[in-house]
């Protein structure tokens, strides 16, 4: 199997795990919301969100180095833009604006990482 294949099938498995167990755990804090063990119940998605950035983590690895450049500079991109987002969010929160959940800064990130990897790509053609 292709590195490319296997970083997808670890991926995708991992997404769709997580995407099971959201559900799952919502249900169950849902159905005890006095329980004491809720909270473990509320972790329990992160599981395979740690196993979908080790596959990440994995692929990355394996790529040549221009690629590992690019995937780099994609990052460091995310990062700052991340940093700078949320760092003025939080300023505009205390002068009124609603307070934004902190499971949307993955989300955040991930999306940023695709913007800088299209920009840093585009650059090396």
């Amino acid at each position: 199997m292709s590195e490319q294949r296997r970083y997808t099938v670890q991926f995708s498995a991992a997404m769709l795990a997580y995407a099971v167990v959201l559900v799952v755990s919502i249900l169950v804090i849902q159905a005890n919301p006095g329980a004491w063990w809720r909270f473990l119940v509320a972790l329990a998605p992160v599981i395979p969100v740690v196993v979908a950035v080790m596959a990440v983590v994995q692929r990355l690895r394996t790529l040549d180095e221009l690629q590992q450049r690019i995937q780099l500079e994609a990052l460091g991109f995310a990062f700052a833009c991340t940093a700078i987002l949320t760092f003025s969010y939080g300023f505009l929160e205390g002068v009124g604006l609603p307070h934004l959940d902190w499971t949307w800064v993955l989300p955040l990130m991930a999306g940023l990482w695709g913007v800088g990897l299209a920009l840093a790509t585009r650059r090396y053609r």
